[in-house]
């Protein structure tokens, strides 16, 4: 893919061209042909039981020398001065073990590049980050300070983590973000010898197709970092951990039962900033992105957190399209269609009798547009197969969840009554309310059940939203309804 593509509005990488858009949290992976099962069979019963004994002797080798390193050091200690003497002198080792622990489960780690040192470069900044497994970074980088929430430690690895004096994140501190960018200032601005600080500044995983956003809490210090980039140039693509997609337990065996994998960390040069880049981290940040997707050939893409906070929240909910609700937001713009929000008009002047199965001209003459690639894409996210057309009440399902995000849930139920209420009276039979049910609450046919007899008090066989919202507002597992947050599922007894 070429790097110096313009990948989303308002974003460009080198030479200002238009790039299809991407949705960086998906990865899709299966094992899609009777080769690769039989392989991948074959290799559990085999090989995965031999690397799984040997890495796990290498780890608790690696913890238990970790612990020796600690015997005697409080958190405070850790914190205060940097590991001197035959404590620090232990790192290698642990390295060294680190890496074994990756061949052993067939992963060959290859280096380009040459690390700076903490005196040219306090900070190293990696990315793309997309699997539990760029920690090899760690035993790369000898051991440097990571960025890692404190209620992570208390877990077996926790040894290891603290073993690189890193910089911890409270969340129950609500100044925990100013208090990280505080310490990452006095570690990269010490005149001690304290460890590089390394940090994923993307702050989430992503599938390696793009660079998203940086955050700016390493480039605060205003000090040269050194980028560092990771590649698995390897067939089939067994990391890759996004939130959509597998799970961490399923790329592990996938991985492990690879006949060989590889992982390329290259160093790049260091990069030093401008006095304006001093003054403004996320300048600093987006110029340090663009070095580091021209030298990965891929695009930049400013997308965020947040967007992951997004998408997670939409698929917890079953919204339409939940994974791709990023790309939703973004085609609806390119189409204009963010300015007057016509989708609310259309539900708001009423949908009764309107067909809620469309084709793509039907879709476009319904939303005002003409048939462009953004209306053709935005259309094939919500097409149904095997009738291979538009279910209208999921695009405007997923559209109101974008507008009314930081809304109570209640009110994009509101408009689902609406939506699925195809008598015009302002109410819903069973089958309908499953339906909605189902795609703003992620219910089940049975739940749905209990959840509408609930509510249909005098058993008329139908409710209004009224109804609904009066006996939601008695039930505690309801709660979220009525809140700003509805990211939580329910379950209704």
């Amino acid at each position: 893919m070429n790097g110096k593509k313009r990948c989303e509005k308002g974003t460009f990488s080198p030479d200002g061209m238009r790039a299809e858009i991407l949705n960086p949290f998906v990865h899709k992976l299966e094992l899609d042909n009777a080769y690769d099962k039989i392989r991948t069979a074959i290799f559990t019963v085999i090989l995965l039981p031999f690397r799984v004994i040997v890495i796990c002797y290498l780890i608790v080798t690696a913890w238990f020398l970790a612990c020796v390193g600690l015997y005697g050091l409080s958190e405070d200690d850790l914190r205060k001065k940097p590991m001197t003497g035959w404590r620090r002198s232990l790192k290698p080792l642990i390295c060294f073990i680190g890496k074994m622990s990756y061949l052993a489960g067939g992963m060959a780690i290859s280096i380009r590049g040459r690390q700076a040192s903490r005196r040219e470069a306090p900070i190293l900044v990696v990315a793309p980050h997309s699997s539990f497994l760029d920690s090899c970074i760690v035993y790369a980088t000898r051991m440097s300070s990571v960025i890692v929430r404190k209620e992570s430690m208390d877990n077996y690895v926790g040894k290891l983590i603290n073993y690189t004096q890193p910089v911890y994140v409270w969340r129950d501190d609500p100044n925990s973000r100013q208090n990280t960018i505080k310490e990452i200032i006095e570690r990269a601005t010490s005149k001690e010898d304290w460890p590089q600080v390394l940090i994923f500044p993307e702050g989430t995983c992503t599938n390696r197709s793009c660079l998203i956003t940086f955050k700016p809490g390493g480039f605060y210090p205003g000090v040269p970092v050194q980028p560092v980039t990771i590649r698995y140039p390897n067939a089939k693509d067994t990391v890759t951990w996004t939130w959509e997609g597998p799970g961490a337990l399923k790329l592990l065996w996938l991985t492990l039962t690879q006949v060989h994998s590889s992982c390329e960390i290259e160093f790049l040069p260091v990069y030093y900033p401008n006095e304006e880049e001093k003054r403004n981290p996320k300048l600093f940040a987006r110029n340090v992105r663009d070095v580091m997707a021209k030298a990965l050939g891929v695009p930049v893409l400013d997308y965020t957190y947040d967007d992951c906070r997004l998408i997670a929240k939409a698929k917890q909910l079953g919204i339409p399209g939940g994974a791709s609700i990023r790309e939703v937001a973004e085609l609806r713009a390119q189409l204009k269609l963010d300015v007057t929000n016509y989708e609310v008009d259309l539900i708001e002047t009423g949908l009764q009798g309107s067909p809620r199965w469309l084709t793509l001209e039907q879709f476009a003459l319904k939303m005002d547009v003409l048939i462009t690639v953004p209306c053709s894409r935005l259309y094939k996210i919500f097409v149904q197969q095997p009738i291979n057309m538009m279910y209208f009440p999921d695009y405007l399902l997923a559209t109101l969840f974008i507008l009314y995000q930081h809304e109570p849930l209640s009110l994009l139920i509101a408009y689902g009554f609406k939506i699925f209420d195809g008598s015009g009276m302002g109410r819903l039979d069973l089958t309908s309310f499953e339906e909605l049910a189902a795609r703003t609450l992620n219910l089940g046919p049975e739940d749905a059940h209990n959840l509408f007899r609930g509510a249909d008090v005098e058993k008329k066989e139908y409710i209004t939203y009224d109804e609904f919202v009066a006996y939601g507002m008695k039930k505690p597992e309801l709660s979220f309804v009525f809140t700003r947050d509805g990211s939580q599922k329910v379950k209704v007894q």
